[in-house]
């Protein structure tokens, strides 16, 4: 259903290039969608039919947002901080679609079911956190510290973790089908049942790792690297 979501956008997108707005906040993109009637793409896109400068211009003043077209710039997110995320989590809030959150230190944190799709976590110290079950669907986990991290039936699809610290960490059952894993450190990493399809797994460290009943049709991998894995 997703691949189908993602073919019909792109050709939308292709057709109606400069209907597509962007705006510097996920609340703004939402609101404007409303009042312009057009469609929020969940993010910070909105994609009208009408393109009409000054109703846009208007709504995006009451509001104090910045917007650009589709291809004409990419609309910058506001820094989340961790003060921020973890506030806005204890009273319940767990929508946080493409949070910039790089470089964030979030160490021990308990965050389980947080939406985390399409975030910026490169770099990010994640040692030790608590993320079962939560959503990083495309979300940029470059280079962050995941070690011992709880990762269990989370949602990982299309996610970047290159060059990712994986050491220790629980990634039972969770999706990470077509996600970039190539040269992650899985030391010691339990991925029992993990769906790991088309995958790409290229210069990974699989040492004492746990693929027992993990998912590795179409994965991309060195055939080699898996000789010190558990399976």
């Amino acid at each position: 259903m997703k691949n189908i979501i993602s073919i019909v956008w792109n050709n939308w997108l292709k057709r109606h290039k400069d209907s597509v707005l962007l705006f510097d906040s996920i609340v703004a993109a939402s609101e404007i969608a409303l009042m312009l009637n057009g469609q929020w793409d969940g993010c910070n896109g909105v994609m009208v039919d009408k393109c009409d400068e000054v109703a846009i211009n208007t709504a995006a003043k009451l509001l104090e947002a910045t917007w650009c077209y589709q291809g004409a710039s990419k609309a910058v997110l506001n820094r989340v901080t961790t003060d921020e995320i973890l506030r806005r989590y204890a009273i319940g809030e767990r929508n946080f679609i493409n949070a910039n959150l790089r470089c964030a230190v979030l160490a021990s944190v308990k965050l389980s079911e947080i939406n985390l799709s399409y975030a910026q976590l490169s770099w990010a110290d994640l040692n030790q956190a608590n993320l079962s079950k939560a959503d990083l669907t495309a979300a940029d986990l470059s280079q962050a510290n995941l070690s011992g991290a709880n990762l269990s039936k989370a949602y990982l699809m299309r996610a970047n973790l290159k060059g990712a610290d994986l050491q220790q960490a629980s990634l039972q059952g969770a999706n990470l089908s077509s996600a970039n894993l190539s040269e992650v450190n899985l030391t010691d990493a339990d991925l029992t049942g993990a769906n790991l399809a088309l995958a790409d797994l290229r210069g990974a460290n699989f040492h004492e790792c746990n693929l027992s009943g993990a998912n590795l049709i179409g994965a991309k991998l060195i055939e080699s690297d898996l000789a010190f894995a558990k399976q």
